[in-house]
């Protein structure tokens, strides 16, 4: 079997621009590479009748995300709560999160304030402009 080693972390979502703008201009990360896929072996791959998507990979201390906005774009799934099976998140590390917190726009959905939990981590959960969940925590 081949060693499998982590390449990015993917989130799929409606308005590439917005979201990709949050993640650049409100988390700091750096836009490593934008592309667009189409044609039918990118449609086969994905399982998805005549799909294409936009693609921006951003860097988060070598950890890739990848935002994609697909065409055409699924309707109607319910997205998981952080306590159903399926849910997701990214989960970035800061070293003062008060400060981070502070430094939020008005604007940017948090669930909590930083709270340090019976392990003795600090956490919050905020969402970006579609809603996708985002853990931060102090390390």
């Amino acid at each position: 079997m081949t060693d499998l080693s982590a390449h990015h972390i993917g989130i799929t979502v409606a308005d590439l621009e917005e979201t990709l703008a949050f993640y650049r201009d409100v988390l700091d990360l750096s836009v490593i590479d934008q592309f667009s896929v189409g044609g039918e072996a990118f449609a086969d791959a994905v399982g998805v009748e005549g799909a294409s998507a936009d693609f921006a990979h951003l860097e988060a201390d070598r950890t890739r995300i990848e935002l994609v906005e697909y065409d055409p774009e699924a309707r109607g799934s319910p997205a998981a709560g952080l306590n159903q099976p399926g849910a997701s998140h990214v989960g970035f590390s800061v070293d003062d999160l008060e400060i981070f917190a502070e430094s939020l726009p008005e604007n940017v959905p948090t669930i909590s304030e930083p709270r340090t939990t019976e392990s003795g981590t600090t956490i919050m959960f905020l969402r970006d402009p579609e809603g996708n969940l985002i853990e931060v925590l102090e390390v």
